[in-house]
């Protein structure tokens, strides 16, 4: 029978909480995995001896930045996978990664970085040349490199540094960073970090950088932003001159399927209305956009778009009030039109009830079928 740890968990347990822990991070230091796993420093040595008789590469550093780390093993662990397995897994994953087949993106990066821990050295360069004959067509988001993601990625988990040139309207710049997370979008990957030279939190487009290297270099974490809606409000309006919120009498989930995420940030406001957070070139563009998704909706915030509500209100209904103009477009013109001698009279004449409509129906084009406003909001990036 299994010996049982102070917090009742059984020994195999806890030699593979150990192995999780290990592949989470570089280094672990004795005690924080005694911390850990509820157990003594003398424990988690016989531990780290039992991942060693299985084939994992454990290896023990003393001193400033010593500890526990899991080094790549000249054999895969036992009971995973064969070398054809693992060249297999690793070029789905770095495909899947790298192209970001929607919903899968992000999970194949998370799987990606753990197998590259323990990928053997002699099998990287088959990887490396099997991933480079993988191409893909079709939607999803803009293609990287696997390479960079895999760095990144490394970096946030190991709380190191990260370094980069960076690829903005005013040429190529060295950016020095403390990587938190990446956040994948419909789109693109971005990494959300705390600028070292600017002094604030950026979020920076994975597809524009170059030349990226993680450092050596600990540093201590900070209390961040939530990655996910730092991103996403930063790309639908942050980086906008003109920003807008609206109050929409739709249900959130049925504004967000109209919306693209890259365009907007959509908050629930109860059950049937939610605040519509967006920005653009101009005010008239983001109100064009919501008045298309064909809700009620109330301006918020700024003063000067509800003034300007206002103004274009009355420039349609002027538009409309135009003296002997056909009620409809489709209503012939000249003398024998509608409003001539042979107009048919009475309730069921074309200003009656039964007159037909127009092509968009009453209240104009459906909101579903609006051409929405990504190509150029999802083109807007943190700088």
């Amino acid at each position: 029978m299994d010996a049982v740890s102070g917090d009742g968990r059984g020994t195999t347990e806890r030699v593979l909480t150990l192995l999780g822990l290990l592949q989470r991070r570089r280094v672990w230091t004795g005690p924080e995995l005694a911390d850990r796993l509820g157990v003594t420093p003398r424990t988690v040595r016989r531990d780290v001896e039992r991942l060693r008789a299985l084939g994992y590469r454990v290896q023990a550093g003393q001193g400033v930045g010593g500890g526990y780390r899991l080094g790549a093993g000249q054999d895969l662990p036992p009971l995973l996978l064969d070398d054809q397995e693992a060249i297999a897994t690793v070029v789905a994953l770095l495909v899947g990664a790298g192209d970001a087949v929607t919903g899968t993106g992000d999970a194949a990066l998370r799987a990606l970085t753990k197998l590259d821990r323990m990928l053997p050295a002699r099998l990287r360069d088959e990887v490396r040349a099997l991933s480079g004959a993988v191409e893909s067509f079709g939607g999803g988001r803009t293609p990287v490199d696997p390479q960079v993601l895999m760095t990144l990625a490394g970096a946030c988990r190991d709380g190191v540094e990260a370094g980069f040139g960076y690829r903005s309207g005013s040429g190529v710049r060295r950016r020095r960073v403390e990587p938190y997370r990446l956040v994948a979008s419909d789109r693109r990957w971005y990494l959300l970090a705390y600028d070292l030279d600017r002094d604030g939190w950026r979020s920076f487009r994975v597809d524009r950088m170059t030349d990226v290297s993680a450092r050596t270099w600990r540093f201590r974490p900070r209390a961040a932003p939530d990655a996910a809606a730092y991103v996403q409000e930063g790309v639908a309006s942050r980086v906008y001159p003109h920003r807008a919120r609206f109050l929409v009498h739709a249900p959130a989930d049925t504004v967000r399927a109209q919306v693209p995420a890259s365009a907007a940030v959509v908050r629930r406001r109860g059950e049937d209305r939610c605040e519509v957070l967006s920005g653009g070139g101009s005010l008239d563009f983001v109100l064009m956009h919501v008045l298309l998704l064909g809700h009620a909706f109330e301006v918020i915030d700024p003063p000067e778009l509800g003034r300007r509500c206002r103004v274009l209100a009355e420039r349609l209904l002027a538009a409309g009030a135009v003296p002997g103009a056909p009620d409809g477009p489709d209503a012939p013109e000249g003398p024998d039109g509608p409003d001539g001698p042979d107009a048919p009279e009475g309730p069921d004449g074309p200003d009656g009830p039964d007159a037909p409509e127009g092509p968009d129906g009453p209240d104009g084009a459906e909101g579903t079928d609006a051409e929405e406003p990504s190509a150029a909001v999802a083109d807007a990036e943190e700088a």
